[in-house]
C-alpha cells in the first residue's frame, strides 16, 4: 500500500450510517489517504467484515467508551499520514473531497482547513429542518455561508500541528473548537461540497441535546443556569410557538419542547 498523504479519522459510537459514509470515503481520487474508524465502545461492536469493506486502506480500532475527543485522539496516533482528517460518520462524500480538503495544506498555503460548502443530508425530513431553525442556521446547510470567519472545527490539519497541542481537549460538544484556541488561529475556508445529516427522529434530537446541554458553558455555573432557564418549559413553549408561527411549521412546538428537555437533562447532568 502507497504511503498515506492522508488520514482521515472517524470516531464512531453507535452509528446507524456508517455503511454510507465509508463507501463515499472508498471512491476518493486524487490523494493517497488512509481511513481509520475508531468504534468508541459503541453497544453493538463495529466489525470490518459485516461492513463489506476489503480496502486495505481502512483500518479498524475500538477502545472503551471515552467520547469523541479521546476517540479522536486515539486515532490520530494510528495515522501514518502527514495530514489528518476528523470526520463523521453520518456525513457523505463527493470523489474529490479529500483531494480538496487537503489541497491547501499539501501546498502550504494553510495549515489546516474546512469547508463552507457542508450541506444537510437529509432536509426533507421535519426534525432536520427543525434542527437548523434552532441553530440559526441558513435552510440547507451546516454552515452559515456569511460566518465563514467565526468557523473554529478543523476538518483536517497537519499531524505535526495537532500534536504540538496534545490534540483535542476532553471538555464535551465543543471538544472540536479546542485545537482552534490552543493553536491560536483558525481554519482556512476550501468550497467543496458534502453532506451531514441533522437529527431526524426526537429519540436522535433529545439524545443529541443532552450533549450539548452537558457541555462546559463560559461563565461556569452561571452559565449553566442562566441556560437552565432559556430550557425551561414556559420559555420553551413561547419560542416553540413563535418559530412554528414565523417557519409555518407547527411540529416546530413538539421539536422545541423535546430539544429543550435534552438541554435541561444535560445540564442537570453536568452539575
Amino acid at each position: 500500500m502507497k504511503q498515506p498523504e492522508v488520514s482521515v479519522v472517524l470516531a464512531v459510537y453507535n452509528e446507524d450510517r456508517l455503511q454510507e459514509c465509508l463507501a463515499t470515503l472508498a471512491k476518493q481520487t486524487g490523494v493517497a489517504y488512509e481511513v481509520i474508524v475508531v468504534d468508541d465502545g459503541s453497544i453493538n461492536r463495529i466489525k470490518k467484515q459485516e461492513l463489506k469493506i476489503k480496502d486495505k486502506k481502512f483500518r479498524f480500532f475500538r477502545i472503551k467508551h471515552s467520547g469523541p475527543a479521546k476517540a479522536r485522539n486515539f486515532g490520530a496516533k494510528k495515522a501514518r499520514g502527514k495530514i489528518l482528517v476528523f470526520l463523521d460518520g453520518d456525513m457523505k462524500f463527493p470523489k474529490n473531497f479529500l483531494n480538496k480538503l487537503s489541497q491547501p495544506i499539501r501546498q502550504k498555503k494553510a495549515k489546516g482547513t474546512f469547508s463552507t460548502e457542508e450541506l444537510v443530508a437529509n432536509w426533507e425530513n421535519v426534525w432536520s429542518r427543525c434542527w437548523n431553525w434552532e441553530n440559526r442556521l441558513p435552510d440547507g446547510r451546516r454552515i452559515d455561508p456569511n460566518r465563514v470567519d467565526m468557523v473554529k472545527d478543523f476538518r483536517a490539519i497537519l499531524k505535526s500541528e495537532f500534536e504540538k497541542v496534545d490534540g483535542f481537549e476532553d471538555i464535551g460538544y465543543t471538544d472540536t473548537w479546542t485545537l482552534a484556541k490552543k493553536l491560536g488561529y483558525r481554519p482556512f475556508p476550501v468550497k467543496v461540497k458534502h453532506w451531514h445529516y441533522n437529527p431526524e427522529t426526537l429519540n436522535e434530537v433529545f439524545r443529541q441535546a443532552v450533549w450539548i446541554g452537558g457541555r462546559k458553558r463560559r461563565w461556569g455555573v452561571l452559565g449553566k443556569i442562566i441556560a437552565l432557564f432559556r430550557a425551561a418549559m414556559p420559555v420553551s413553549i413561547v419560542f416553540g410557538l413563535a418559530i412554528g408561527v414565523v417557519k409555518r411549521e407547527p411540529k416546530f412546538l413538539l421539536f422545541k419542547v423535546v430539544y429543550d428537555l435534552g438541554i435541561f437533562t444535560g445540564i442537570i447532568g453536568s452539575l
